[in-house]
């Protein structure tokens, strides 16, 4: 039988709360040097990995810096600290809703990312809890969108952490979600919505396509405010986008989407005057280390519902410098 090879810890400290990438080299033998094979695979920064090798910054498993013509060895890891991109801060606080030895369950506010990718590197939820906590092995169970505010679900032991992420992948946690979209007085609700959702690398959007149904919501309507409604949202699933594309698709996209029903592009950096009014409102699980019961409530509102006065006429982007301005900030 094939041993599973040991993947040694990383040689480098964490910066700013992100790690180090870790570069494991392909089994053939098709590059001369450990560069070559670093310059083929990024190419698109050749210039920056002759620079790190030029400081010494790309290093093997004892720590000691690889050398520009160090011999290509199959199997072998390298570590290296990428150049971190020029982030625009998200002015809202991640609040720890609880901690214990083996979790933290945090409300993230909208527009933070809950893990380092792309051009959201240390302006993460992840990257900030580990500074202010000073918990470097804090890993997320699981991913909210960016737009998306509520709870997020961290653990502390990296041995740990498949055991929360299985809680996930076998539906074994009671998600609950809260947004305000229009009022349809001809939708029928509750209702449950069964799709065949499509999110494809590098296109912004999801789309519904025909066949076997991989996204399942319930949505009810919770209460109704004039033109408003505010929908409480029970996913069964976990595709891409998967709530914003039902309710889009029944005529009630949620206000503040900047991709749905009409792709509008990214936010960009820095506004933070209408977010979208998605909300992750309750985590409820069984702890499977502990064996403890846990429910958990966002404390956070969502603006459009408690002050649409407010939110309708927000071009200036009235309220957007505290929490209030995102989520809303904790209930009272």
């Amino acid at each position: 039988m094939r041993r599973k090879k040991v993947v040694p810890e990383s040689p480098l400290p964490q910066r700013d709360g992100v790690d180090a990438v870790r570069v494991r080299l392909p089994g053939r033998a098709e590059w001369g040097t450990v560069r070559e094979y670093l310059l083929e695979r990024l190419a698109s920064r050749a210039a920056a990995v002759e620079e790190m090798f030029a400081a010494g910054r790309v290093v093997g498993a004892d720590g000691r810096a690889v050398a520009p013509d160090a011999a290509y060895e199959p199997g072998m890891f390298v570590w290296f600290h990428r150049e971190l991109p020029a982030e625009e801060r998200v002015p809202f606080p991640v609040e720890v809703v609880y901690r214990d030895e083996h979790i933290v369950v945090a409300d993230k506010p909208h527009f933070l990312a809950t893990t380092p990718r792309g051009g959201h590197v240390t302006e993460t939820a992840l990257a900030r809890l580990r500074r202010e906590l000073g918990l470097p092995a804090l890993g997320a169970a699981h991913r909210l969108d960016r737009l998306t505010a509520g709870l997020v679900l961290f653990t502390v032991r990296p041995a740990e952490r498949g055991a929360y992420q299985t809680l996930f992948r076998d539906r074994l946690v009671h998600k609950e979600y809260e947004a305000v979209a229009p009022y349809a007085p001809d939708l029928e609700l509750p209702r449950t919505v069964r799709s065949r959702i499509l999110k494809e690398r590098g296109v912004l959007a999801a789309r519904e396509v025909p066949g076997e149904p991989n996204a399942v919501t319930r949505i009810e309507s919770a209460r109704r405010r004039g033109a408003l409604a505010r929908y409480r949202l029970l996913p069964r699933t976990g595709q891409t986008h998967q709530l914003r594309v039902h309710l889009c698709a029944l005529g009630v996209p949620i206000l503040g989407d900047p991709l749905y029903p009409v792709v509008a592009g990214p936010v960009p950096a820095g506004d933070f005057r209408r977010p979208l009014q998605l909300l992750a409102r309750t985590l409820e699980f069984t702890d499977p280390v502990t064996g403890r019961r846990h429910a958990f409530r966002s404390g956070r509102t969502l603006r459009a519902w408690s002050a649409y006065d407010d939110w309708a006429g927000d071009g200036d982007g009235a309220g957007a410098g505290t929490p209030g301005g995102a989520a809303g900030g904790p209930a009272q």
